[in-house]
């Protein structure tokens, strides 16, 4: 009697784990049709159609196909955490895992410095290329809150001051803009390949082998992406790095809680990193601040010591704490301008500003008149659907704070109206975070100091003033600038998707939907800080690349394979 009860608790496991990962892998499936139907219709006509009854047809076929297929996959990789035959570079230690056996490999500070080297060497040849490196995005303006002591909180103060600080006092002993730049980024990539290094020498410990480190390596030195935000004096390469560092420590605390705490040096790196990384764009934090309930609860699951669960609570709360106390010190010493009311308003202002642009008919003379009390009709006509800019510089701040309430009264009145026009407005200043093929070339037409936008905007590329650019090997310039704002989209569509958000988003979804189905809140907790930042980002005013670098940089933790307990 007791033999057919065992297997009947069996079964109904199976059935549980079955149906948990045909919902995981058909979650991964509806999203998937949805971005790759949805991103074609944005990219093609510059709105959504649910009325189109082929595209609809299409997106189901494709909803259930991408099902159907993960769930393949996903069988896979279960039957090689039986011990399968393996392919790939991870094959020992997967199988290692698979046993129950950890794997180890305690790296030295030899193997950290010798990595190190390597990734400023492969960095090297790209910034002689574009010495002084690229200085855009905001440097100018950066530079010269400094020089004119004149700051705002639009900018990260943190930023503003070590970029303007260090080239205002390199061009004040050289007399060099160009050296004063130049000496910036060398810093930065030292900060950031140090970054990586760290990042490698994880892998190492995690057992990842050694053909796949050096692939790593590679990618962290070679790969334009990542090489172009390490050679950028933007604020969002460091951001980026401190957020994968912190990724990396977030995977040691959940490896062991305990002996992460044991020591005092990675506690203090985690709070520091947590600290720093959202004093380089403002996202970060509340992105931080969702994660640290999250990050308390599974914490409170997994130690058992009480001792031991404070102490790892101070270390997560901690960074909130400082981050406030440091911000507002740091606004306050230089007297800094508030930030303007439209950077947290970007999606409202545009979805009125796309009613105003193409259903202006439909708004009566008074709705009219209080759209354009809070942005003047000339910004209004400026509407492009893919960047806020134009429109939103024109937001009067001083009238949204007197008339709070008439303006959110306003978007629900338009609302009603226009549910799909709000809908598109929305999708296309972020569609190309979720669409793999889109083409990023949301400035098409803007002039910049030394170029126009046309064909594609996927980098700035370029040197602001009063940097100049001096390129000591053309070849590898002329390469960056045909993949930053060149027709590489257009000549090179399945080796772009490499170098697509899109994808990326797609990859990781994949890879977390399925630790999901396994129960492996471990392998999840960590990149909490990751796919919340990216959803801070789709509100924000465009897509663009340096928003999301952190996909790239986190990729290979992300991808480390790691000893998973079935549900």
């Amino acid at each position: 009697m007791k033999r057919p009860e065992k297997s009947l608790g069996n079964n109904s496991t199976i059935d549980k784990n079955t149906i948990l990962a045909w919902l995981m892998s058909g979650l991964f499936g509806v999203l998937s049709g949805v971005f790759l139907v949805f991103g074609y219709q944005l990219e093609m006509a510059d709105s959504v159609n649910i009325s189109d009854s082929n595209a609809m047809l299409i997106m189901l076929t494709m909803m259930i196909i991408i099902t159907i297929d993960t769930r393949y996959v996903w069988r896979g990789y279960d039957a090689q955490r039986q011990g399968a035959k393996l392919f790939g570079l991870f094959r020992t230690n997967v199988v290692k895992e698979a046993q129950g056996i950890e794997v180890t490999d305690k790296p030295s500070m030899a193997d950290f410095l010798l990595t190190w080297a390597v990734l400023n060497l492969l960095n090297l040849p790209v910034l002689l290329a574009e010495f002084p490196g690229f200085f855009v995005y905001d440097a100018q303006d950066e530079l010269n809150e400094v020089l004119t002591r004149t700051f705002t909180t639009h900018h990260p103060l943190l930023h503003v001051l070590l970029l303007g600080g260090t080239i205002a006092l390199v061009h004040k002993v050289t007399g060099s803009w160009n050296l004063g730049i130049f000496t910036y980024i060398v810093i930065q990539m030292l900060i950031i390949t140090a970054i990586f290094a760290y990042t490698i020498m994880y892998l190492k410990k995690r057992g990842v082998g050694k053909n796949s480190r050096i692939l790593w390596i590679l990618c962290y030195g070679l790969f334009p992406t990542i090489v172009m935000y390490t050679l950028c004096s933007s604020k969002d390469g460091l951001f980026s790095a401190l957020l994968l560092l912190l990724v990396v420590l977030l995977c040691e605390l959940t490896d062991d809680p305990a002996a992460f705490m044991a020591g005092k040096v990675k506690p203090a790196a985690l709070v520091i990193t947590a600290f720093l990384m959202p004093c380089f764009r403002h996202n970060g934090f509340y992105a931080y601040l969702v994660f640290v309930p999250l990050g308390l609860l599974y914490l409170k699951k997994h130690v058992d010591a009480k001792k031991l669960f404070g102490k790892l609570s101070a270390v997560l709360v901690i960074p909130v704490a400082l981050y406030l106390v440091f911000n507002s010190i740091l606004t306050a010493a230089f007297s800094s301008e508030g930030t303007h009311h439209q950077e947290m308003l970007t999606v409202p202002i545009m979805q009125m500003a796309r009613v105003y642009k193409y259903d202006r008919e439909s708004m009566s003379r008074e709705d009219i008149a209080l759209l354009t009390a809070f942005i003047p009709s000339e910004n209004l006509d400026t509407y492009t659907g893919r960047v806020s800019d134009l429109v939103k510089v024109g937001f009067d701040n001083e009238y949204y704070e007197q008339h709070k309430g008439e303006f959110f009264g306003l978007w629900l009145r338009l609302f009603k109206k226009h549910p799909m026009v709000y809908v598109n407005a929305w999708l296309l200043t972020s569609y190309g975070y979720f669409y793999p093929p889109a083409n990023i070339n949301v400035y098409k037409g803007t002039s910049m100091f030394t170029f126009t936008y046309d064909t594609s905007s996927y980098f700035g590329y370029e040197v602001e003033q009063p940097g100049e650019r001096h390129s000591f090997i053309p070849v590898i310039d002329r390469l960056y600038r045909y993949l930053s704002i060149g027709t590489f989209h257009d000549d090179a569509p399945v080796l772009y998707l490499f170098f697509s958000p899109g994808l990326m988003l797609l990859i990781y979804l994949f890879v977390l939907f399925y630790r999901l189905y396994r129960g492996d809140f471990k392998g999840i907790i960590p990149f909490l800080p990751v796919m919340l930042t990216f959803l801070t980002v789709l509100l924000g005013p465009t897509y663009l690349v340096r928003y999301v670098v952190y996909l790239w940089l986190c990729l290979p933790v992300l991808l480390c394979n790691r000893r998973v307990q079935a549900v």
